[in-house]
């Protein structure tokens, strides 16, 4: 998808667009760097809101050395799901802590991401814009899924069994990716419904607000992006473009969704008459920067985990412990 997709569907060829990076300055560079780490730190608020106790600079090193393996391998998101597993629970936080906060940061990110089409339809609706038939199709799937995760969503937290069915989801998964620690977690999750609801109640409000700052900035910086490569679009048609993109981001096929991401985007942005070339080019400068640059600073975080001090086996074993 990425070396033969993208050039195909964005009427182009790579040859066009690779001296593109190189002629970004170095201030362009560090804002376009600066923009990516306020927003992982926007998205904090949403880990912090999801696991009580957990600080910012916690929430930082678990995102990023989760999402810098998750972009390395296809299907990376359970392993990063166990790697963040291993890391919050070396802090002291139980798996029943850690189960709650991937579902509940999972049902936002979705969420989120399937909103992102509806409200790009309704500005373009709004502003008497062309609309393509595949982003009024991506809409409407959008409406439909995200209208079933609230409602599945709804039953595990609102009713035993749904909150039963649920965990034993988790909990496969889980043991798919952690041998040997299945069982931990399937005890943790007695009780996830309460854990959940409390979850949702208290911080809503917070998770909510720091997913508009994440995806807030991170349409700021592909603004920049497409602006540094000379496309010339209305916001509404630019932001459309990115929606598309975002929602793609949760195709697991490849790491992050590498290849299928870039290819809706430059395909969406060639469709409103955008330069083929331009459009390529700013969508592969905007995945250098939220895809690429997550590995070097998810090294970091590996870096700073490893000589942060540990939780100690008593700790761990009072932390497991069902209250």
């Amino acid at each position: 998808m990425l070396w033969w997709g993208l050039p195909y569907f964005a009427k182009t060829s790579w040859s066009e667009v690779f001296d593109v990076p190189g002629t970004v300055p170095p201030w362009k560079a560090a804002l376009f760097i600066g923009l990516v780490v306020a927003g992982l730190y926007c998205y904090t608020f949403v880990m912090t809101g999801a696991m009580p106790g957990l600080s910012h600079t916690g929430a930082l090193i678990l995102n990023v050395c989760g999402s810098s393996v998750s972009n390395l391998l296809p299907g990376g998101g359970a392993v990063g799901l166990a790697a963040t597993y291993s890391i919050a629970q070396s802090w002291g936080f139980s798996a029943a802590s850690v189960t709650t906060m991937a579902v509940v940061t999972g049902v936002w990110n979705v969420l989120t991401r399937v909103a992102l089409p509806i409200i790009a339809v309704l500005g373009l609706a709004w502003g008497a814009t062309d609309l393509p038939t595949a982003m009024r199709e991506a809409a409407g799937a959008a409406v439909l899924s995200g209208t079933a995760i609230v409602v599945i969503f709804a039953v595990a937290i609102g009713t035993d069994a749904g909150a039963r069915a649920m965990g034993r989801a988790v909990d496969r998964l889980v043991r798919l990716v952690r041998h040997g620690h299945g069982d931990t977690v399937e005890r943790a999750l007695t009780g996830m419904r309460e854990r959940t609801a409390d979850t949702v109640r208290t911080g809503w409000l917070q998770m909510t607000l720091g997913m508009v700052g994440f995806f807030g900035l991170y349409y700021v910086l592909f603004l920049l992006c497409t602006e540094t490569t000379g496309i010339e679009l209305p916001f509404g048609q630019l932001f459309a473009a990115y929606a598309i993109g975002r929602l793609l981001t949760a195709v697991g096929v490849t790491p992050g969704g590498l290849g299928v991401t870039e290819t809706g985007t430059a395909a969406a942005l060639v469709a409103w008459g955008a330069d083929p070339a331009a459009s390529m080019a700013g969508v592969v400068l905007f995945s250098i920067f939220t895809h690429l640059m997550e590995i070097p600073l998810g090294a970091i975080g590996w870096l700073a985990w490893s000589i942060m001090p540990k939780a100690s086996a008593q700790e761990l074993a009072d932390a497991e412990t069902p209250a």
